[in-house]
């Protein structure tokens, strides 16, 4: 009695196709989506079923929890997705809602943090959380990376993301989309066992790991919240890189400048 649920963008897997019984229900054959197969994702109330949904941990008010459900998942398993060690050098591309997240958990486990990221504001809140290095997309960071995360949707950014790695270093691609990637070169590029990794969805192992790191350590997660009558202006803010952090539409909100 009492708890907050929430539902992540995965609303449905089949359950029997040969990547849910391997326990890879994000690359199921016939899944379905919340705000894509299912209506619902601007309501005020909706239904989903029990196994796709979340116990939000006490602590987060609903502002804080609405990015996690999305932003945090995409971001804990693009981190997985890019082997970081333990102790390891982390790099960031792009410095967005999901990045900002995923940027805390490795923090959290001891990586030490580099970001790049063309937004002044996103590199200030990147040092305010405790990144070593901050600069701007087209900068190399001062070490070489164990590991890499872009989440800006440019494939132009990928040789020197993966030029910025050491040996045995993996970049994950965190976008659904992203513009074409430029003609790699193997021995500069991919050499010395260099991994480039995609990341489709999430399985709810995923999220449940995420509200568990989430409830036992210090996130801090950056909200921009809009009034739900102004969810096109959100999105064309999001688009032009107009502020750091995730957007949130709350109903009754006004928007803070």
């Amino acid at each position: 009695m009492g708890e907050r649920a929430g539902a992540a963008w995965l609303a449905r897997t089949c359950g029997s196709c040969r990547f849910c019984r391997r326990a890879a229900e994000n690359l199921c054959l016939s899944p379905a989506f919340n705000g894509w197969d299912k209506d619902g994702g601007y309501a005020e109330l909706m239904t989903v079923h029990e196994d796709y949904a979340y116990r939000i941990p006490e602590g987060f008010r609903d502002e804080q929890a609405a990015p996690l459900l999305c932003s945090g998942i995409i971001g804990y398993r693009a981190l997985r997705r890019a082997n970081l060690p333990p102790g390891g050098r982390l790099g960031i591309y792009g410095f967005g809602g999901s990045a900002h997240l995923a940027a805390q958990m490795a923090l959290y486990e001891g990586a030490s943090l580099y970001v790049m990221t063309r937004s002044v504001a996103a590199q200030r809140l990147a040092l305010e959380l405790g990144a070593t290095f901050a600069g701007g997309t087209e900068d190399r960071p001062p070490v070489p990376l164990d590991a890499a995360i872009l989440f800006a949707p440019a494939g132009e950014v990928v040789p020197q993301a993966l030029r910025a790695l050491d040996r045995g270093g993996t970049l994950a691609i965190a976008g659904i989309h992203l513009s074409d990637i430029p003609a790699l070169n193997y021995e500069t590029d991919l050499f010395q066992e260099r991994q480039l990794r995609s990341v489709t969805a999430n399985t709810r192992a995923d999220g449940e790991e995420v509200f568990d790191l989430a409830a036992r350590m210090p996130l801090h997660v950056t909200t921009v919240p809009y009034p739900f009558e102004e969810a096109d202006r959100a999105l064309l803010d999001l688009s032009t890189d107009s502020f750091t952090g995730a957007a949130v539409l709350l109903r009754d909100a006004a928007r803070r400048d």
